[in-house]
């Protein structure tokens, strides 16, 4: 699987495997909600399916996101109607965790100037503190940014820069730099947050709460008492580096921000410890990877590095017999394999290596 880094934390060279499906393997998951559940307000193909079995096999689901615009309640409402049933409490936003982050650095009953929506204001209620929207509030404490959607007047941004400038001491839910949506990926809270650092001269940092820090990991056991938590996402540097963070294991699925070739040159902390097209790879095991001889088999695959490029050939083909077509799920043997040959050969670090030919193989 691995070797421990410098810190001790493993350094993943394979993904992981599973004998038995993930769903019966981890008791929650603590599901990333845009690119993974839904998109642009719309489910995800087979996410309602997918989630409805696991939960009927006993699974507890948990959705855990760094989208800060909406309350809890809000969010549980729209699952509801996306044919996925969830409560509040099943929903962990980034504003409750930078709330937590405030509440704990600031008194009691303080005025925080609040860049975000509704969520952000609510989260700050329930710590006891006060959202206003003017950075001349007598006694501000904090200045907190957090996702407020596409029409957020620049007049917000403009008020948050005036504090921060006089020393105001400056939170962020998150600083995610793009959010999927149903047109594509359009710019997230890190980029609203780059807007005020790039006004107040770049010298000052916000403390940030959301994944993959871990004040989100700390607020997502308080409120979820995860046992064998498995987080679900479609983010490296968010999702699956929070899992990292908080050494927990994870799934990766592609219907979201990350694609292959992401994958294949992702740095360990990056490294998911398993990858499926969607969320319907919550409902298998997953096949384990396997090196012989310098090279990696999953399925019918093998992958092997070689003149500065990632090999990928069909097992059947090197014997001799003649490969059938390629479904979904031989398509994540061959990723899986790939992975395998990338991450060994990059150890520490990121995978240069050509993947363009084996991709190809793929169909990808």
């Amino acid at each position: 699987m691995g070797d421990g880094g410098q810190d001790g934390r493993l350094v993943r060279t394979v993904p992981g495997g599973s004998a038995v499906a993930l769903s019966e393997a981890y008791d929650t998951a603590l599901l990333d909600l845009d690119g993974v559940v839904y998109a642009g307000g719309e489910a995800i193909a087979h996410a309602v399916d997918a989630l409805a079995v696991a939960r009927a096999g006993g699974m507890h689901l948990a959705y855990v996101t760094n989208n800060a615009l909406r309350t809890p309640e809000t969010v549980a409402a729209h699952l509801t109607e996306l044919g996925v049933p969830a409560e509040a409490g099943d929903v962990i936003t980034s504003a409750q965790a930078v709330a937590r982050l405030i509440a704990d650095d600031v008194p009691a009953g303080s005025p925080v100037l609040v860049v975000g929506g509704e969520g952000l204001r609510v989260a700050l209620r329930e710590r006891g503190l006060e959202p206003v929207e003017s950075a001349d509030v007598p006694g501000l404490a904090a200045v907190v940014q957090g996702y407020g959607g596409p029409d957020m007047p620049w007049a917000r941004f403009a008020e948050a820069g005036y504090a921060v400038a006089r020393g105001v001491p400056w939170y962020a839910s998150n600083t995610d730099l793009t959010i999927p949506g149903a047109r594509g990926i359009g710019p997230g809270n890190g980029a609203a947050v780059e807007v005020v650092r790039i006004a107040t001269g770049g010298v000052v940092e916000p403390k940030v709460a959301g994944k993959p820090l871990p004040p989100m990991h700390r607020e997502t056991v308080l409120r979820t008492g995860a046992r064998r938590p498995l987080v679900v996402g479609d983010r490296l540097d968010t999702d699956i580096e929070g899992a990292f963070n908080g050494g927990v294991d994870s799934l990766l699925v592609f219907t979201g921000v990350t694609d292959v070739p992401q994958l294949l040159a992702a740095v360990p902390e990056h490294r998911p410890t398993y990858v499926a097209a969607d969320l319907r790879g919550l409902l298998v095991g997953q096949p384990e990877v396997v090196e012989t001889g310098g090279a990696f088999l999953c399925g019918g695959w093998r992958a092997s590095a070689s003149g500065g490029a990632l090999l990928l050939e069909r097992v059947e083909d090197a014997e001799g017999v003649e490969g059938g077509e390629t479904g979904a799920l031989d398509v994540m043997e061959g990723v899986r394999a790939l992975c395998g040959a990338a991450w060994s050969e990059a150890g520490t670090g990121a995978c240069g290596l050509d993947a363009g030919k084996a991709l190809e193989r793929l169909g990808i």
